[in-house]
């Protein structure tokens, strides 16, 4: 990569410190004139221009004075003149010029962005939000280079020094997508604003007419316009996130499984949310003996928002736990019933939707769709809206009668809202479950702490989106954060799963094999691995990735 010059915040500086060195100058031979008339009107001296220029240096820069101070002492407005010209070079010299000097030095001293990048079948990503810190997580798991692409000068430099692989520039201008080696990307992601989106499409169009564009979008609304504009993938996670949050507002007051996603004919994946006072709270994994009651396998967990795959065995259960699962429908079931709590499995009330933006008219949508009884609340009395009020106030929730309630779905825009508003509920309505939205990953553990049973973040869902959108792979959900792949492992043929220790060595889990077409569920430690095998895989990427390489 090659190092960029003056940026636009040196170039900045060295403006300034132009116009302060033309000032000095300006004033230094303002006093200069005063002083040589001074000297012949007041003294009668016969003063030359240069000697008054050379009095006025000594002057400012507190050097000291030769002859021409002998005739000052009988001619007050001369030391006057003298003292005016001192206090403003004391001002001008010492105290002003490092106001200007100072950041120029500190940016001649700090390392400049690159300004272009060598890197191919890479990723360009068109300026850096907490999305696309997500995505560049789920890249360096899968050992995807990457580039991103900032136009802001302290941005991009900031980027740089934190370890990213970045490139500053104007992602909307096509000198900068080929500064970043656009032609040469497996896919250049747009994550800006909608209308910006757009000019990044064209220009990226044009940069690199064969590569893949995705773009994000807020609006839904301007999807058409941006696949005009020559997106080869639109994406609306905040679609995706409100029909996540009404799926799991659905299924967890309920016994019935919910959205499981299939893997093979009545084989699924599962999200289980255990709740307060079921029978599985406060048990570790190994007490809760899941595996040998339900016969399904547990394959990762949310224990306040980390997610961990596989948990250990000495994992305590608590009721912000999720479970992610896999199993038969009948196992899964019977495994949903031991995350229940008997004081809320009956629960008949409505869900309360908080906040009708994008995400929650989207989760509105959602519940409406599977029949379940909602109530909108919002600040703003529009269309769609049942209950105008703040959702912080205890008043509103009650005018929403919280304590009958199925649950609480927060879906606002600011996660500090959000955070205060799950402490009202739960302090009006303990037995609410409250389920929310964050839009920083940061904000997870804090929603947690607050009391929600459920956190969702705009970041993770984006990221996974992109993820599995830019490198055309399918994923089991992209707010799970797991991988479910099929895939041959030859390094494992004639050898039992305990014997290669696939789980210690990857922290993978074979789920299950399909042999002979059919799919074989029953997997044990001694299960033997033979040939034309295809193992179902269970991991997080970067799990995904070192069973692959290590086996594969």
């Amino acid at each position: 990569m090659s190092i960029s010059g003056d940026g636009p915040g040196l170039s900045k500086a060295k403006r300034r410190l132009g116009r302060y060195l033309t000032g000095a100058g300006l004033l230094m031979l303002a006093f200069s004139i005063a002083y040589q008339w001074a000297a012949g009107f007041f003294a009668g001296e016969d003063v030359t221009f240069l000697q008054a220029v050379h009095v006025v240096v000594e002057t400012f820069t507190t050097t000291g004075y030769g002859e021409q101070t002998r005739f000052w002492v009988d001619h007050p407005p001369l030391l006057a003149l003298s003292i005016l010209m001192q206090l403003t070079g004391v001002t001008t010299v010492f105290l002003t010029l490092p106001l200007f000097l100072v950041p120029l030095v500190e940016d001649a001293l700090r390392t400049a962005p690159p300004t272009t990048s060598t890197h191919t079948d890479h990723v360009v990503i068109c300026t850096f939000t907490p999305r696309g810190d997500a995505l560049v997580d789920e890249l360096d798991s899968m050992d995807v280079p990457y580039v991103i692409l900032e136009a802001d000068r302290d941005r991009a430099e900031e980027l740089y020094g934190e370890g990213y692989e970045v490139v500053h520039g104007d992602p909307e201008a096509i000198e900068s997508l080929e500064a970043a080696n656009a032609a040469e990307a497996l896919a250049i992601v747009a994550d800006d604003d909608d209308e910006t989106n757009a000019s990044i499409i064209l220009a990226a169009k044009q940069a690199a007419p064969d590569a893949r564009v995705v773009s994000l979008i807020e609006d839904p609304e301007v999807a058409d316009y941006h696949r005009y504009a020559g997106a080869d993938r639109v994406v609306s996670p905040r679609r995706l996130l409100g029909e996540s949050l009404a799926g799991k507002a659905t299924t967890s007051i309920s016994s019935e499984l919910g959205d499981a996603i299939e893997i093979g004919e009545d084989f699924e994946v599962a999200e289980l949310l255990v709740q307060r006072g079921s029978p599985v709270e406060g048990r570790t994994i190994a007490e809760s003996g899941i595996g040998q009651v339900t016969g399904a396998n547990v394959i990762g967990a949310w224990f306040t928002g980390e997610f961990v795959s596989p948990p250990a065995p000495d994992a305590v259960i608590d009721e912000h736990t999720i479970l992610l699962v896999v199993g038969r429908e009948k196992q899964l079931e019977e495994l949903r019933a031991l995350t229940l709590s008997s004081a809320r499995r009956f629960r008949r009330g409505t869900v309360i939707v908080a906040g009708y933006g994008e995400v929650g008219s989207t989760a509105a949508e959602t519940l409406a769709s599977a029949g379940v009884p909602h109530l909108v609340v919002d600040k703003q009395d529009k269309p769609g809206v049942d209950l105008v009020g703040d959702i912080t106030d205890p008043q509103t929730l009650s005018e929403a009668n919280v304590t009958e309630a199925r649950g609480v779905l927060l879906a606002l825009d600011n996660d500090t809202t959000a955070v205060f508003a799950t402490l009202v509920s739960e302090r009006v309505s303990e037995e609410t479950e409250v389920i929310a939205r964050a839009n920083e990953t940061e904000s997870i553990a804090k929603l947690y702490r607050a009391g929600a049973d459920y956190v969702l973040a705009l970041s993770t869902v984006a990221g996974r989106m992109l993820a599995s959108t830019v490198l055309d792979e399918e994923v089991i959900a992209p707010q799970s954060q797991i991988e479910i792949v099929r895939t041959h492992a030859p390094g494992l043929v004639g050898r039992t799963l305990a014997g290669a220790d696939v789980r210690a060595r990857t922290n993978c889990t074979v789920i299950a094999v399909e042999r002979d077409g059919r799919l074989v569920t029953e997997i044990a430690p001694e299960f033997r691995v033979k040939a034309d095998d295809d193992l179902i895989v269970a991991g997080v990427d970067e799990d995904i990735y070192r069973f692959n390489e290590q086996f594969g």
